[in-house]
């Protein structure tokens, strides 16, 4: 299976310009799964829930969800990307999945970071997976990663590959997906975006850095913090079904869940 990540800058409140760079950066591109950053169709900082909402995406009737849909069919590949989601009145910090045959999938950004809280809602889907091919995949949304649950809730129902949509500022992000990567024994694709973006006094320095984990730690791809980078590999998702750390230890037979939260709020 050929996966990758596409880690840019995106242009704050420039939807259609935002739109255009992908198809054009990935037109030519031989692959079966793409992720692409977090917000990357609006950038990141809004000044009011009321601006964030003309960037809002209402599924599956977007004008933009249509022509994302096409291109993935059209390429013959799914695609990952963050997107600021409309649901009734909720906002979501989501990630999309588009798959060649034109289906929309979303997750929901639970754990909101900072000042997402003033304008989105918190995500209200427990970590679904879905089919790519014949393969499980799994979304998370930056901030997710922070927590062992998330990760390991998507492995429970199957994941094969988890693909995390970012806007990572904290030096150590990267660090923690390798080890969230290492401790479920699934492939990590990491699409963080670069560059800075400013509103007011509000200043956001993102890291990139994006990266492509492999079920044992392993790095198998990573841009440099600052530069535009689309990156391709080939990976066998079916390592990630062997949770043996030794012959005696399995991740997810070894478990005692029965004792983890005895006690604990």
């Amino acid at each position: 299976m050929r996966v990758g990540f596409y880690q840019f800058a995106p242009k704050p409140r420039a939807l259609e310009e935002n739109l255009n760079r992908i198809f054009a950066r990935l037109k030519g591109v031989n692959a079966d799964l793409i992720v692409l950053p977090e917000l990357c169709l609006s950038g990141y900082l809004f000044a009011s829930r009321e601006e964030l909402a003309r960037y809002a995406l209402k599924l599956p009737d977007a004008p933009v969800c249509s022509r994302l849909a096409n291109f993935c069919a059209e390429k013959n590949f799914s695609l990952v990307l963050g997107a600021a989601e409309k649901a009734g009145a909720s906002i979501f910090n989501s990630a999309l999945l588009f798959t060649p045959n034109g289906s929309i999938h979303v997750y929901r950004k639970v754990h909101l970071f900072n000042d997402e809280k003033d304008i989105f809602d918190p995500g209200d889907l427990p970590f679904p997976v879905f089919r790519v091919d014949t393969v499980t995949v799994g979304m998370l949304v930056c901030f997710d990663y922070f927590f062992p649950e998330s990760a390991r809730s998507l492995v429970l129902r199957g994941a094969q590959i988890v693909c995390h949509p970012a806007n990572l500022v904290l030096n150590y992000a990267q660090s923690m997906t390798i080890t969230r990567a290492q401790e479920n024994r699934v492939f990590w694709i990491l699409a963080n975006r670069t560059g800075t973006e400013a509103l007011g006094s509000r200043v956001m320095n993102f890291t990139g850095q994006s990266q492509i984990i492999s079920p044992e730690g392993t790095v198998l791809a990573r841009a440099s913090a600052e530069d535009e980078k689309l990156e391709i590999v080939d990976i066998n998702p079916a390592l990630a079904l062997n949770k043996t750390v030794t012959p005696r230890n399995d991740l997810i037979a070894d478990r005692r869940p029965g004792l983890y939260f005895s006690g604990a709020g």
